[in-house]
């Protein structure tokens, strides 16, 4: 079933490629007015295919990790469309691969910037401007290692454990005044991150064709699956719109695992 948010206004972070893109283009479908958050300019794209499919869309380049970025983000969103209803806040890195006694210091800070500072950054000033017209919906892109753990990604790992606790603890403190608050806990989805992890780099398009080092790594990740493949972008944008809908309305504090049975393996 189609989710319609016709006259909501809805903010995704990390917008530019892989969940984020899906999430925001899908809201644009729904008839939500988007506001697209990225450090990179490629976010730019993800509004001109909304704003091409009919939709009303505007980019923010922005990054998470700062306080005054993130204030900026919600005062342009406020200004364009004088509300915010949904939140995904979905921008995050996947950190070091690496042993935990070889992670930097400067990575750890890092991937914690991003990943938790960065969306404790975006609620403490989205919760504001929902209360401002009577709640809304928040969703926090976690992972299913925000619930489970993995050797030689400790610090993705804590992470996303520690999203996983503050978006409870959020949905605590907001739930009776109209707002709810909820994770997505992705699985393997096919994204360029997953190249990041398992080649070091993302290629290019023609790269993702014809990379057969791509190829090969991708159908072991694919046999290890119980569902025997990797998930979409698409499949958790449909989460994500479902849970800032009005078919979710007594779901709060749920961390939502869409990994197609990885978890529970």
């Amino acid at each position: 079933m189609s989710e319609d948010l016709s006259g909501k206004v809805a903010l995704v972070t990390g917008a530019a490629a892989g969940i984020g893109r899906a999430t925001a283009i899908a809201f644009g479908r729904a008839g939500a007015r988007v506001v697209v958050g990225d450090l990179s300019a490629a976010g730019e794209e993800t509004a001109r295919a909304i704003r091409e499919g009919g939709g009303e869309a505007l980019f923010v380049e922005t990054d998470v990790s700062r306080s005054g970025a993130v204030t900026e983000l919600i005062r342009r969103t406020l200004s364009a469309f004088g509300r915010l209803d949904c939140a995904h806040n979905n921008a995050g890195v996947e950190g070091p691969r690496a042993d935990l006694t070889e992670v930097t210091e400067e990575d750890f800070d890092r991937t914690l910037a991003v990943n938790l500072k960065g969306v404790w950054l975006c609620m403490r000033a989205e919760i504001p401007a929902m209360l401002s017209t009577g709640g809304g919906c928040i969703v926090n892109t976690a992972s299913v290692y925000g619930l489970v753990a993995a050797r030689k990604v400790s610090t993705y790992v804590a992470s996303k454990h520690a999203l996983v606790g503050l978006t409870r603890s959020a949905a605590l403190e907001w739930g009776r005044r109209g707002i709810r608050v909820n994770a997505v806990c992705p699985g393997l989805i096919d994204t360029e991150m997953i190249d990041r992890a398992v080649l070091g780099e993302a290629p290019s398009e023609l790269g993702r064709r014809l990379d057969p080092r791509r190829r090969i790594a991708r159908a072991l990740l694919r046999a290890r699956q119980p569902s025997g493949r990797m998930g979409t972008p698409e499949e958790v944008a449909a989460a994500v719109l479902w849970l800032c809908s009005p078919a979710s309305s007594y779901v709060n504090g749920h961390a939502l695992v869409l990994d197609g049975g990885m978890v529970v393996r």
